[in-house]
């Protein structure tokens, strides 16, 4: 691909965090502190924020949020579970195309570790979710002092 717009890309790629942002912030308005949505929406904001950096390395001006308190929440936090694996698997897709065209490396190794959170951390801590939703626990509710951010790989997530 050639002649890429580079702000596009970074224009896409930030609508898409903030989107997740927005419906994983619906998903704790309704629910509560569960995780991996606590954890997971802090990620989604550091995506943001690494993205927004790179804009305005570039000189591109940062657009306003229009996801900012839009969205709603499932029913049942299982669905919201797979919702969220549904938008993970979807920002990986979006990755995948995107990358290979994107001639700035910095850029392109920014992005590259946004994907790699999604794929490596965000979307099975989604899927260990959805499990135990499914088999009944709730021992995703987050107590006092804990249900912080997860450093281990595949726990939470360490973007």
């Amino acid at each position: 691909m050639t002649d890429i717009d580079l702000e596009a890309v970074l224009l896409e790629a930030l609508d898409d965090e903030r989107k997740a942002e927005a419906t994983y912030a619906t998903v704790i308005g309704k629910f509560g502190e569960v995780r991996p949505f606590i954890n997971i929406i802090a990620a989604e904001r550091r995506h943001s924020a690494a993205i927004e950096r790179q804009m305005t390395r570039l000189g591109f001006a940062i657009p306003a949020n229009p996801w900012e308190g839009k969205g709603s929440a499932p029913a049942t936090l299982a669905e919201a579970c797979r919702i969220a694996i549904e938008a993970e698997i979807e920002n990986i897709a979006l990755y995948d195309r995107l990358l290979p065209a994107i001639p700035d490396d910095v850029v392109r190794q920014v992005l590259q570790n946004l994907q790699d959170a999604s794929r490596d951390n965000h979307l099975p801590a989604f899927r260990r979710c959805l499990e135990r939703e499914e088999s009944g626990g709730r021992s995703g509710v987050a107590q006092t002092g804990r249900g912080g951010h997860g450093r281990g790989r595949g726990r939470g997530c360490r973007s």
